[in-house]
């Protein structure tokens, strides 16, 4: 419907010279609005699959009490933003752009990886799911596959720097093999970041929403010369196009969102969680903003930090704990916070880290 709405706009209106596909931002809007429209429309049907396979959630017994009443809840939902990106992206992506085809590979490669992990949790009753080395073996090559591919491919100097936000000539040479270290860290980083943050209904999605929009911005100004060299951002020819790819995933995430609001009808998964992360990740190391991502995704890294600290102090104490259970979203549950309050708090964290991320684009 809107493919036959910008095609009548260039065809039947009288606009002389227009071509949809010229026009990244308006393919990014239209991906946006395409992803939530078959959000919205697939939606039920596949919440109605996830019952009626009995792909239900596996609450943790020893966690807030009040969790317990999710048992059940079809998980596994993540697949349903796959779907819209995927589909919305074919349709209003440049497909002779590679860095679209990367993005999408690492997306649904992951999704790949999160979804046979969920599949043996929740169909053959396998409370381990894939087995961690396992999961992080997977997640490592196509990380490393990805991160080879970018580093033996760039063609532009600035794609080998590491860039330091809020000041305008600042940036490290990385070479080919501290890029390729520095992107597999950031895609596997990233993927497993936001894997921890989804416990609670809508809690990672927001964000990722949230991030993937600033995001957006990052990699249309990366791609045009002009705005690139006003901002003082590495100009990287093609990476505008990866705003479509973005647009898609906030669409889709916004449709996602109006069935895992709380009380969530879905959850994300893993098939859900590792994508987008993953997907944040590629994103970010291709435009060269890995920094501001861990700016945006405050919460993302926060919640990764508290899991480490609270294992590494549990081992070295002998059962002693910083946190009343981690991740962090659990610790202000336990400490007395409802769930809608951390979940509405933590999305209000991520806004005021994302401003500070696109303020970077002027403050250098």
């Amino acid at each position: 419907m809107l493919l036959m709405l910008a095609q009548w706009l260039s065809q039947d209106f009288g606009i002389r010279g227009f071509n949809v596909l010229n026009y990244i931002t308006l393919r990014t809007v239209l991906a946006a609005m395409t992803a939530l429209i078959i959000s919205f429309v697939a939606g039920p049907h596949v919440i109605r699959w996830l019952a009626a396979k009995k792909i239900g959630q596996a609450v943790r017994t020893d966690g807030p009490q009040t969790h317990l009443v999710k048992s059940g809840t079809p998980t596994m939902g993540g697949i349903l933003i796959l779907i819209a990106i995927g589909v919305t992206t074919l349709l209003w992506g440049d497909l002779s752009n590679r860095y679209v085809w990367v993005v999408l590979i690492v997306t649904l490669g992951y999704g790949g990886i999160g979804w046979y992990d969920d599949w043996k949790k929740v169909v053959y009753r396998d409370p381990k799911g894939l087995a961690s080395r396992w999961k992080y073996f997977w997640q490592s090559v196509i990380g490393l596959v990805v991160a080879v591919y970018l580093g033996l491919s760039a063609n532009v100097p600035a794609q080998m720097e590491l860039i330091v936000p809020f000041f305008k000539t600042v940036s490290y040479p990385l070479g080919v093999v501290g890029f390729i270290v520095l992107t597999y860290l950031v895609i596997v980083g990233s993927s497993n970041a936001v894997n921890l943050t989804d416990g609670l209904d809508g809690l990672a999605i927001m964000p990722t929403v949230l991030v993937a929009s600033a995001l957006a911005i990052f990699a249309y100004v990366a791609g045009n010369a002009v705005f690139a060299k006003y901002l003082f951002v590495p100009y990287i020819p093609g990476a505008g196009e990866l705003a479509v790819f973005l647009g898609a995933m906030a669409g889709a995430g916004l449709g996602f969102l109006w069935f895992n609001a709380y009380p969530a009808e879905v959850f994300m998964g893993d098939v859900g969680a590792l994508a987008l992360g993953a997907a944040l990740g590629t994103v970010a190391v291709i435009v060269r903003q890995e920094i501001v991502l861990a700016i945006m995704g405050g919460v993302f890294v926060v919640e990764t930090l508290s899991v480490a600290m609270q294992v590494l102090y549990f081992k070295h104490t002998g059962g002693k704990r910083i946190f009343r259970m981690a991740p962090l979203h659990h610790h202000f549950e336990l400490g007395g916070w409802k769930e809608t309050q951390v979940v509405v708090r933590f999305w209000i964290i991520t806004i005021m880290l994302v401003l500070v991320g696109l303020s970077t684009l002027k403050i250098r």
